[in-house]
Parts: structure tokens; sequence; C-alpha cells
């Protein structure tokens, strides 16, 4: 473990932070490192075990599988207060991962901390500025996930991404968290958490035909909707279970933040044990086996919400458009498609990205591409192929897979984010054309992929994909339906098959990986003051002591308002180290109750409508404090906590809505924002986007007690209505020093 300097360890004092000796890493029946990058960084299974042998006597019941592992890196198991959906958790985790676009602005926080080293092993991973547009090999070869490399068994991981879930396959809790946070962790500080329900899905049966991991979150997605997971950890468990491979459970994980779920998590099995071992980490996986006890829920256990799914019963499904939590099956979506007047031809198919890379999606995808092949036939639409790493990419190159998915028609791209998050230079179609695209992705929000807003994505298996890409129609049913060859003959495509590890060992492809030098006293960053990608952050103010008065309303936004829309992505990556550049995409794609427009708002001195970063920076100049008015789940999608940092550096105050996305609500707290959501729902509706609003009751905030909001609306009359909200004291505090980080220093100087 990285050095404490003296400025950390004064730090961990004010906070009442317990020492650990470094002797006190060695496990104690064997000494297993975290990943073969780190040989001296070892796994807990010790300290795990003896955690959870404390709650379990404090609270004498059954665990779940998710208590087990987030209780077991409590900061203090004897003492920490303990209620699932009430109490704050201090955590400990043990490693923190960062993709390259979020990884910028933790960062720059971390530089502005002034700590001088990482207190826990500490990643990048550059895969999100990577745009897709000719093909791996001029878009970019790098990348490497992280089931493959960091996640194991009882981990408990924090990543700058939304998507840090998939190591919840590897029976990992991994979960997705802003800049901020990380930089907590970082920085030997306890990681807060709200104290996660548990929602239990029981798998039962097994996967067959064209069924496939994708499907069991798709249904999943159906039941709960893109809010129903919300503050809870998603439990897989069941005789199901064994029927997906480790990959496949990776899959189901990774899609589970389309559903609000803190996290996903799947019992340690031998589907696990066999992937470590073909990822060669053997000797974690025999280490895991000693552990296994801690690593599966006891029996008896209870759930908050339990989910029954029968695999043998489940068909394939497709999601979609606009919102990944609209369900249909395979065989019923090219009916809906002719009612609802959704375009039925699809202009082109995508598989890959984070959701569905693996060696098996690559496999199934090319046992069905290789059929079309034997009968002549190539893709109709337009096909993209992402690995999921370097690893997958060189592995599906050395098997023959990539080429079968060449010849069929597809484009193998760099090992990246790509389409899936809007890198994506697309050239078949002019915004504002109306058409249709599937994916293997896990977000089909409006404008997500290629920034039109006409574009009508579907989220579904990467086998189907490839299906729908060859018949070039949604309402082709590959289980049912049949094809014509070259030949004129009719055909059907039969339930695709593949290896979900390679026989052979994976071939690793280029070495990417960059070492941190072993002294980094003498590192320093400079950081030019002309540069317009990356800008040092300066602190916010604090709070002045007072109520929140007359504030204006920016926009009052109508319906869903995703951070894609708070602060959208594709061409807006390359500023996200420059938060001055990055706030000119503020709340760009959300729509404007008063006119029905994005990107439209009324200044309230001027009267005249223009773009919402324009207004927002009109009202910071003349020292006009200004609020957002938003409806259900506000916030929900990406982890960026641009969509917190743009709204307080451009001016902004507070932020009411309906409910909020976990990961969004956190981040603006974090950023001395106010996160406050109607104790009326209804009271929606008093709001007109050219009231004042003023917030009282500032002076005397406290857990749990509301905040009391007054309407002024422009012909003198006013209503009061009542605001709640989720802080607790330490949060508050955060609130009163104007961000978490401007609290982090004012005790460094105690």
């Amino acid at each position: 473990m990285a050095p404490y300097s003296l400025l950390v360890t004064r730090l961990q004092k004010a906070l009442g932070v317990r020492q650990y000796h470094v002797a006190s890493v060695l496990c104690q029946r064997a000494k297993v490192a975290m990943s073969h990058f780190e040989p001296n960084e070892y796994i807990r299974y010790d300290l795990l075990e003896k955690n959870i042998n404390i709650v379990r006597k404090r609270l004498n019941r059954p665990l779940t599988l998710s208590e087990k592992i987030v209780y077991g890196h409590l900061d203090d198991p004897a003492k920490q207060e303990i209620e699932r959906g009430k109490t704050y958790l201090r955590l400990r985790p043990d490693r923190v991962a960062m993709q390259d676009a979020t990884a910028q602005m933790a960062m720059l926080q971390f530089i502005s901390s002034g700590l001088p080293k990482v207190a826990v092993p500490s990643t990048i991973h550059c895969d999100h500025l990577i745009e897709a547009q000719l093909g791996g090999e001029k878009d970019l070869r790098r990348a490497k996930i992280i089931l493959e490399n960091y996640a194991y068994p009882g981990v408990l991981l924090i990543g700058t991404d939304s998507h840090t879930p998939n190591g919840g396959g590897l029976g990992g809790i991994c979960i997705g968290v802003g800049g901020a946070d990380a930089v907590d962790v970082m920085a030997g500080i306890p990681w807060e958490l709200k104290c996660p329900k548990v929602i239990g899905v029981k798998l039962t049966g097994s996967l067959s035909g064209w069924t496939s991991p994708k499907d069991v979150i798709l249904k999943v997605a159906g039941i709960l909707t893109v809010k129903g997971g919300t503050g809870a950890i998603v439990e897989y468990h069941g005789p199901g279970v064994d029927s997906i491979s480790c990959t496949g459970m990776a899959t189901i994980c990774n899609m589970g933040a389309e559903i609000g779920a803190t996290t996903s998590v799947f019992p340690y099995n031998h589907r696990m044990k066999k992937y470590l071992s073909k990822t060669g980490r053997e000797d974690i996986a025999k280490l895991a086996d000693e552990y296994k006890d801690h690593l599966v829920p006891d029996p008896g256990c209870h759930y908050d919400q339990l989910i029954e799914i029968n695999l043998n019963e489940l068909k394939p499904h497709i999601n979609g458009p606009f919102t990944p939590d609209l369900a249909h099956p395979v065989a019923e979506v090219g009916t809906v498609a002719e009612k609802e007047g959704w375009p039925l031809d699809i202009r082109v198919g995508l598989i890959g990205s984070c959701t569905n890379s693996s060696y098996e999606d690559m496999g199934r995808s090319a046992a069905v591409a290789k059929q079309a092949l034997a009968h002549g036939l190539k893709c109709k639409s337009q096909f993209t192929i992402t690995p999921g790493s370097e690893q997958i990419r060189a592995t599906i190159e050395r098997d023959g897979y990539a080429q079968i998915l060449r010849e069929v028609g597809g484009i193998v791209l760099a090992n990246a984010c790509g389409p899936c998050i809007g890198q994506w230079d697309r050239k078949d179609i002019k915004k504002g054309e109306k058409n249709t695209i599937v994916t293997s992705y896990n977000r089909n929000f409006t404008g997500r992929n290629d920034a039109n807003p006409e574009t009508h994505a579907f989220v579904t298996s990467p086998e189907i994909v490839t299906a729908l890409a060859i018949a070039g129609t949604l309402k082709f049913n590959p289980e049912t339906d049949f094809l014509t060859g070259k030949d004129g003959k009719k055909f059907k495509l039969e339930a695709p098959d593949a290896d979900e590890l390679p026989q052979a060992e994976f071939d690793p492809g280029q070495d990417t990986y960059q070492h941190p030098p072993k002294d980094s006293s003498g590192q320093r960053v400079d950081v030019s003051p002309t540069s317009q990608r990356l800008q040092l952050l300066e602190p916010f103010d604090k709070w002045d002591g007072k109520d929140l008065e007359d504030l204006q309303i920016l926009i009052k936004v109508k319906g869903k308002c995703t951070t894609d829309h708070i602060s959208a992505a594709g061409p807006w990556l390359k500023f996200r180290g420059h938060l001055d550049n990055i706030s000119n995409n503020l709340l760009i794609g959300a729509i404007n109750v008063e006119n029905g427009k994005a990107n439209s708002v009324r200044n309230a001195v001027t009267q005249e409508f223009g773009p919402v970063p324009d207004t927002a920076r009109y009202y910071k100049k003349h020292g006009i404090r200004w609020v957002v008015i938003g409806d259900e789940n506000y916030g929900e999608g990406s982890s960026r906590e641009h969509a917190a940092l743009e709204p307080r550096h451009l001016g902004g105050r507070a932020i009411i809505t309906k409910s909020f996305a976990r990961i969004h609500e956190t981040n603006l707290k974090k950023q001395g924002l106010l996160p406050l959501t109607f104790a009326d729902p209804a009271d929606y509706n008093k709001i007109h986007p050219v009231d004042k609003l003023t917030i009282q009751g500032l002076k005397d905030f406290a857990p749990g007690k509301p905040l009391k909001c007054i309407i002024k609306h422009p012909n003198g009359t006013q209503e009061t209505i009542l605001l709640n909200h989720t802080f607790n004291e330490t949060q508050i505090e955060w609130f009163r020093a104007g961000s978490a980080l401007n609290r982090m220093k004012e005790l460094q100087q105690q």
C-alpha cells in the first residue's frame, strides 16, 4: 500500500479514521495479490471474514451476499449503525478504477486536494476518448476491462463510471461513483454510502437457444423500470445462476445501472473460478475457494424485494426506443413498431462495448454470421463490432471470429466505448432524419449514440443484433422466421452456440499498461493556462450563511432528464478536463416545459429566448442565482459528475425535482449544490418558469428536516411548499463549506 504522508495522517486523525499498520496488510492464510500489475497489494479475505463475523453477531440473522461484502468493508464494524435504506455507512473500498473521460476531473480534484499520493490502488483505463469511424486500426487499439484484471470475488471497488458494476459478474461489489467520491477513497478517507436495500432475483431453470444473459437484465429492466433499483443492490441467486457464464453475469450486472441500482452481484461459483483461471488468476480462485462461505448468501437471508425468473420460459427481448426499460419480446417488437410508427428498416447494427463484448458474445455472433455466409448472405444493415478489450480483440482475431464478422459485412472498431457513448462519427444519415438502430449496448437515450434525436435505438443481445442486421428489419424473429439465401432457397437460422472461453489461452495482445514511477516525489502536473482541454480547478464559494432568496428558474425540465441531457458526451468529451469549456453544454438536451424545445430558455431579464448555457452565464455575470426544476429520476444514466460541476460553476444553487438518480444526487451534494425533492410531487405543477423561489431553513439545516420553499408568482401571489432532502451531517458540512473538496481542505488546516 502506498505510504501515507504526514498530511494524510493529519487529515485522517481529524476525521477520526483508524490507522492501519502496513504489517496488517499481510494475509494470514496466503499472500495473494489483487492483480498481477500490483504484486504488493494483497487481497484481505481475513479482514473481510473478521468484519463479517462481528456484524453477524451484532445483527443475529442470516446475511445476503451484498451485506457480507459491504459490511465486511466497514470502517468500524463494531459500532457502525446499520439499517437498510436509512443509515449512512463508512466504508473502506479496496481500490479505485477510473476511465479516461471522468478521470480527468477526478485527478484535477485530487491535485486540488494537495495530497501527494493515493492511499489505495488506483487505475485509469483509456476507452472513452476514442472515436469510432473507420475501424480499429485507424481509430486506435487500447483498453482493458475491469473484469479481466481488477475485479475478484468479495472486492469492494468504486469506479468513476456507471458501468463499474460489471465486476459483479465476478462476485464483487463494484459501484459507479463521481470523481469526488473517488478522491475521498484515494485520500484514505472512509467512503460514505447509504446502507443499500437488497433486491433478490431468484433464477431457476437454465438458458438455452436464442435466449442469452442479456435477456435476463432486459426482463428485469422491464419489471423494475429505470428507477426501480434506486438505493438497492440487485443480488442474483438460485439454481439458474450456474447456467450463466461469468462474462454473462458481468453483462447482467453491467446493465443493472439502467434500473438505478447501486450495483448488482452474483455469488461465487465454478463459472467464476473457471474465468479466473483462464485469465491467469488461479491463485485468486484458490483463495476464494477457502473463503467461499463468505462469498455466497446465507441460507434463509431476507431480501427487501424478490423477483423470480424461470430461465426455461424466458424469451429473447429487445428494449426501446429512447429508454432501456421499454421491454418487448423480439417476437412482438415488429408489430409494436408498426403500431407506434417506429422505422422498421434497421440502418445499423452495433455489437460490443463494455456490456456485451466477451469472447462468448463474439463467438455467438460469429456463429450467426457464419450461417448467413454459408447461404451467400451478408448484412443488409451496416454492422459494427467493438471488442471490449485488447485481450478480446487479439483473441477473436486469432480464433477467426473477427474475420467471419468482417466477411458478413462488419467493421471491427477500436477497443473502446465508441458509439455506445456517442463517440461515433456517423456519416450515413443527417441530423433529424428518422431511423432505427439496434445495439447490444446498455443505454438508448435520445441522441446518445449519434446526437440525432430522431434515431430510434433498441438494445438487445449481440446474437439478436447480428440476426437483425442480416435481415435488415425489426419484423424479423430468428426463432420462427426464414431468410432467403443467394440460391433463392429459404432457410432458418439455428440458435447460436459458442465457447464461453477460448480453448487455448487468451492472447493478451499489445501491452498498454503504464506502471506508476517507483518514486513520484519529483512528479508534477503542469497545465497550460491557454489549454482548451485542461483547466485547474478553483474552489467554489462557501455558503454565505443566509437563506437563498429570489432564485431565478433557469429551466423547468419536462420529462426524462439524464446526465446525457445535462452534460452531453460525444464531441464534448474532449473538454472533460476543462470545466469552463464543457459548461457550454449545460442542459442543452433538456426539454423546456415552457416551449417544448431543447436548449431554448427565457432570459428573465431580457425576456429573450436563448441557449441554456448562455442564459446561465448571463445570470452568473449579473449576480443572479438560479435553480433548476426537474421531473422523475433526474440525472439517471452515466456517473459523469460534470452534470453537477457545470451548474455549480455557472451559478446554480439548487436542483428541485420529483426524484433523483443515486449517483447524480451524491455528485450534486459533493459540489455544494442542494438536491431537493418535492414533499408532494404534485407541487411540481405549482411552479412556472417565470416564478422566483426562496428556500428557507438553511440556518437550521439538519438531517431529516424539510426546507421551506416560497414560490413567488409574477402577479404578486405566493405559495409555500415543503422540500425534502437526504443530507446527513457530513454532507451538510460540504454544503456549508461550498463543496466536499473545500471541506477536505478545511480539515487539513485543523
